[in-house]
């Protein structure tokens, strides 16, 4: 998530009653998301290695999760920056029932250089705890924060937040090096919790070095850690021909294979990539030829998202994937929510 694009295993079961009015508008919703899918797919058909058709968004109505074809790994509400309107938890599920959106992973934002106004682990644990069915909170905590204790000081302010319902980590923004010391212990702590940890990477937050040394000092450090790649930096890194300026920005143009996503995440099995924001969307728009490869390559480990994070803000996401990539029927479902699900233990 940025400010030219206005973005575990372990689980808390949290009950909530459901009122017959909230109910009808829940069922209400869904059958919003399922209609939009359907306009969204007029043929209902995808084509599928071999040639052969099968249904475009197959086990999008499995009855083991909300409806829809999209589980969307980054969102924010709140008010993130000065420039965009305050979202509320209801215009994020009216804009995720438009969108057949199942589910939706929603961020805190905690460190200076990550928004213009802090969004708190708190914050979001309780905007989200009437409707942990479809929005998914994560905690985070700025690695400069001041506590007692060393690991087990910061585990015990983690589990706090694990234990009222958070899912992973981040969205991880901070203003130091990708393997500052600091920094180092979040992805201990988290690979010992067993929390996903989301992070934007670029040339204020996380700074790393065209080929992304420090990412993957951090990967080979912390084993247990699993990482989940988002921003400009990170999503630069497609190509091997990405500079310092690069991973600052948006680059266009044809992508120069071997970049660093493909050689880190072929090295380390504990990497994924989040597709959100103008960052993650125009690095495979950039090339549609290596783009779609490049997702077909590492179907297993990319992750749907839009950074939805203000009303009526415009998201690339959806042109790019209902009319310009044309996936397999196998790893478009990986991608768009089969990922997201187990990645998070809700599969």
């Amino acid at each position: 998530m940025n400010a030219m694009n206005c973005g575990g295993d372990r689980e808390t079961v949290v009950t909530t009653r459901v009122d017959r009015r909230r109910f009808g508008q829940r069922v209400a919703g869904w059958a919003a998301g399922i209609a939009a899918g359907k306009m969204l797919c007029p043929n209902s058909s995808w084509f599928a290695p071999g040639g052969r058709v099968e249904p475009c968004w197959a086990a999008a109505s499995d009855e083991s999760y909300p409806p829809g074809k999209y589980v969307d790994m980054h969102t924010h509400l709140g008010q993130t920056w000065n420039t965009t309107a305050p979202l509320s938890a209801e215009e994020l599920l009216r804009w995720m029932d438009a969108h057949s959106i199942s589910q939706a992973v929603v961020l805190p934002l905690v460190s200076p250089e990550s928004s213009s106004f802090l969004l708190t682990s708190d914050f979001v644990l309780e905007q989200t705890k009437p409707h942990r069915d479809r929005l998914i909170p994560f905690c985070c905590i700025d690695p400069r924060t001041s506590y007692n204790g060393g690991l087990k000081g910061l585990l015990d302010i983690l589990r706090r937040w694990v234990d009222a319902g958070a899912k992973g980590f981040g969205e991880h923004k901070t203003g130091v090096a990708f393997d500052d010391p600091r920094n180092m212990a979040l992805y201990e702590a988290c690979g010992e919790l067993k929390l996903p940890l989301l992070f934007h990477l670029d040339n204020i937050r996380n700074t790393d070095k065209p080929g992304l040394p420090g990412l993957e000092k951090a990967l080979a450090t912390h084993p247990q850690c699993r990482f989940v790649g988002h921003g400009p930096g990170w999503w630069a890194s497609i190509s091997a021909a990405a500079t310092q300026a690069d991973l600052g920005g948006y680059p266009k143009g044809p992508v120069a294979a071997g970049g660093a996503i493909d050689t880190l995440m072929e090295k380390y099995p504990n990497l994924y990539g989040d597709l959100s924001a103008g960052s993650g969307a125009g690095s495979i728009a950039r090339d549609l030829k290596f783009g779609r490869e490049f997702l077909i390559r590492r179907a297993d480990r990319i992750l749907f998202g839009t950074d939805f994070l203000a009303p009526a803000q415009a998201v690339p996401q959806f042109e790019l994937f209902e009319k310009q990539l044309e996936l397999p029927g196998d790893v478009l479902r990986k991608i768009s929510r089969d990922n997201a699900r187990k990645l998070l233990g809700l599969a």
